[in-house]
């Protein structure tokens, strides 16, 4: 058996044991003050972090070299050559965890028999059994939209649509202002962003397929009187390019701009003072900062998870505020991080103060200037 059971040390290095071919290992993320690359097992759904030296490893448990062979690549690359106790170790690790090829099969976690979970006030609902099948059926039916020449002009739409939506401000906020003291249109324009969350989680569900991912579930959470769908893409780490990461992340605020297409359309061909076109307008001005806003760098926005796919960072704002508190108390072990870690945190941490500073303000005038007749 390739590695299920440890072999008498004294052929141990001539074995050439192989990781199972669907398990997944994520590029190297920094973590606190630490360098870590993810292992997951797709089937049991349980990962766990390995440093550099065990991702060199563990990486190349392919089947084809020997770990006498990895060993010495491992010396040239570390100055350190291992010994059959380290290899021992993890390999007793690996096998444990059931993911060695030729080992026990793993074990599938025990299926969700609630479809329904939580109360009243607080809880979701799955509305799809199997999620991924659903979501590859829609992927193949959009196929052809994704190509990257479809995708482009998509792109310059949404640019487009923004550009409109910036260049009328004055005109759309007056128009948010009249919407707020009508409750029939007001309920209508909410519908519509309604619809639009809708579409931005399935966004990011086709994404995830068209790049190698996949999906968990697809449901409906409520956090009354707030009721969103909700679409959990598995597996977005371990994508190796950076840039499918950041395309399923931002595929929902694509999703939300493309959306607003009909109704830009729509409000340009009627005339100012119709009241079509002032609830249209404020579609327009709420939709497009829906859109916007999920790309700012903030937990839990979109914006924020594409940084740390930019930057390969797990947890950068828990991250961030845990090393200006050390930095506080302990400069001598604040210094001991890595220097890229000390200039991401700290920039992140005052980048992230003036944002929310920024936000607060602009905020409040639109709001004044919506409400001031």
């Amino acid at each position: 058996m390739t590695g299920a059971s440890s072999p008498a040390p004294a052929g141990l290095l001539a074995h050439r044991p192989a990781l199972r071919a669907d398990v997944l290992l994520s590029p190297a993320l920094l973590h606190g003050s630490a360098t870590v690359h993810l292992v997951k097992d797709p089937v049991s759904g349980t990962s766990f972090e390995i440093g550099p030296k065990e991702f060199f490893l563990v990486s190349r448990l392919d089947g084809a070299r020997s770990l006498a062979e990895i060993g010495a690549e491992y010396g040239q690359a570390f100055g350190r050559r291992l010994g059959e106790a380290h290899w021992q170790r993890l390999l007793g690790l690996l096998g444990s965890r059931r993911l060695l090829a030729g080992g026990p099969p793993p074990q599938p976690p025990a299926p969700r028999t609630k479809q329904v979970e939580g109360t009243l006030l607080r809880g979701s609902v799955r509305l799809v059994a199997d999620a991924d099948a659903a979501t590859a059926a829609l992927h193949r039916a959009l196929r052809p939209l994704l190509h990257p020449a479809a995708l482009a002009v998509g792109l310059l739409v949404c640019l487009a649509t923004t550009a409109v939506t910036v260049a009328a401000a004055a005109e759309l906020l007056r128009d948010l202002g009249w919407l707020l003291r009508r409750p029939v249109p007001l309920l209508a324009v909410a519908s519509a962003l309604w619809l639009s969350t809708a579409l931005h989680e399935f966004a990011h569900g086709v994404a995830a397929r068209h790049v190698g991912g996949t999906v968990g579930e697809i449901g409906l959470r409520w956090r009354l009187p707030v009721a969103i769908m909700y679409c959990t893409v598995d597996n977005y780490r371990y994508l190796r390019r950076r840039r499918h990461q950041l395309a399923v992340a931002g595929a929902g605020a694509f999703a939300n701009l493309l959306f607003l297409l009909p109704f830009c359309l729509w409000w340009a061909a009627l005339p100012e003072g119709d009241a079509t076109r002032r609830t249209l307008g404020a579609l327009l001005l709420l939709g497009t900062a829906q859109a916007l806003v999920n790309l700012i760098p903030l937990p839990p926005l979109d914006g924020y998870t594409m940084l740390g796919h930019a930057l390969r960072v797990t947890t950068l704002a828990p991250a961030s505020a845990t090393y200006l508190r050390l930095r506080s108390r302990d400069p001598v072990a604040a210094a001991a991080y890595p220097p890229r870690a000390r200039r991401l945190y700290l920039a992140y941490a005052a980048g992230s103060c003036l944002l929310v500073l920024l936000l607060v303000a602009g905020a409040a005038g639109a709001v004044w200037y919506a409400l001031t007749p």
